[in-house]
């Protein structure tokens, strides 16, 4: 084994995608000593997104008052890029670990808090401007964000809409404001999913549930959507609502595509093609990735199935290392996963796995290596 590379997405809730490629190429230095041993952590838009792009490029991270999805202050952060560019995720200020289980309601809360970030990184200069859009909170369809950037979606007594409670009340919309800002190309938002806005694949269908919506919530938030689909269709002669990926984060990059020519792209795309990843690896005999739990939405585009993609198509051992495999995981051989791997031993519980996160994978980590490292000397 000459060159193994370690490219993990984040443990959620547990390890962060640096920690969890520091754990696991120890254990692969420790196996094998002759190998030269890269950490290459990653995200696909999500949490870990800002920490993936700093291990690898100058920047400096900037502390922001905000707001939380339920309005309450919040300090958070996003980092400004040697170049110029800003990276923010949107999690920062509108993800679900912000909020107590019993506090999820996509009905009251708002992306505004979000918004903040976006315009201190406009006020900084900023450009482009990175947002990246996994493990939100919200399906406002954006117009908390759009607020507090000066866009104001309206209803029928002039008050600003902010929550994805409120989208089925608009009727207007107005840009003032927002037009001075000069936003045109600006904006970019990274995506792990290509659903559209509505429907049955849509944001609140298929996310809602996951944010504390009930089957009923769900209904009133996909025709909230809908109508502000549709009040944006009546403004710019264009309906956005099928937009590949527009269903992210509750439709967050919605009115930022029609009013501002903000793009959507793969997140786990664009980090690897930061980090130079195909021309890493090169002469790589051995790549491990990974994440907390690997499941049938793994092999959905995000960030694991595209680094077994192009690792397999540079001809190297793939290997997946997870806190947990669920159902349909074995769907990443279709990607060129070789190896899959559950770091929670057999009838150990959810609880105890999260808590023992750190021993857990470098258990497991140690004795695939060993395994493979035997099975290759006795070949």
């Amino acid at each position: 084994m000459k060159k193994i590379i370690v490219a993990t997405d984040s443990f959620k809730g547990t390890l962060s995608a640096r920690q969890a490629c520091r754990l696991i190429a120890e254990e692969a230095a420790a196996v094998f000593p002759e190998a030269q041993v890269l950490s290459v952590p990653i995200a696909d838009g999500g949490e870990g997104l800002v920490d993936a792009l700093l291990a690898s490029f100058r920047g400096e991270r900037v502390g922001v008052r905000t707001f939380d999805p339920l309005g309450r202050r919040l300090r958070a952060e996003y980092a400004l890029l040697e170049g110029g560019a800003a990276l923010i995720e949107m999690a920062a200020a509108g993800g679900l670990p912000l909020l107590a289980e019993n506090e999820r309601d996509p009905m009251l809360t708002s992306t505004f808090g979000v918004g903040r970030l976006i315009l201190d990184a406009v006020q900084r200069g900023a450009d482009p401007i990175y947002v990246g859009l996994g493990g939100s909170a919200t399906n406002d369809g954006g117009a908390g964000a759009a607020a507090a950037l000066g866009l104001r979606f309206e209803n029928g007594v002039g008050q600003a809409v902010t929550t994805g409670g409120g989208l089925r009340e608009i009727e207007r919309i107005d840009r003032r404001e927002f037009d001075r800002l000069g936003l045109d190309g600006k904006l970019i938002f990274l995506v792990d999913v290509k659903n559209p806005l509505c429907g049955p694949n849509g944001a609140a269908a298929v996310f809602g549930p996951q944010k504390g919506a009930s089957p009923e919530q769900v209904r009133v938030l996909d025709l909230g959507l809908r109508q502000l689909a549709g009040v944006i269709e009546n403004a710019v002669g264009h309906d956005f609502s099928e937009l590949e990926g527009i269903g992210a984060a509750g439709g967050f990059a919605l009115p930022f595509a029609a009013f501002a020519g903000a793009r959507i792209v793969g997140g786990i795309d664009f980090v690897l093609d930061r980090l130079s990843f195909d021309q890493k690896l090169e002469q790589t005999d051995l790549v491990i990735s990974g994440e907390g739990r690997t499941d049938a939405q793994s092999a959905m585009g995000k960030a694991i199935s595209e680094v077994a993609r192009r690792a397999k198509r540079a001809g190297a051992h793939v290997a997946v290392i997870s806190g947990l495999l669920g159902e349909g995981a074995e769907a990443l051989k279709e990607f060129g996963v070789d190896d899959l791997v559950q770091t929670a031993p057999p009838g150990q519980t959810l609880a105890e796995a999260l808590a023992r996160a750190e021993t857990n994978l470098r258990a497991a980590s140690r004795a695939y290596l060993e395994g493979l490292k035997s099975s290759r000397a006795s070949g």
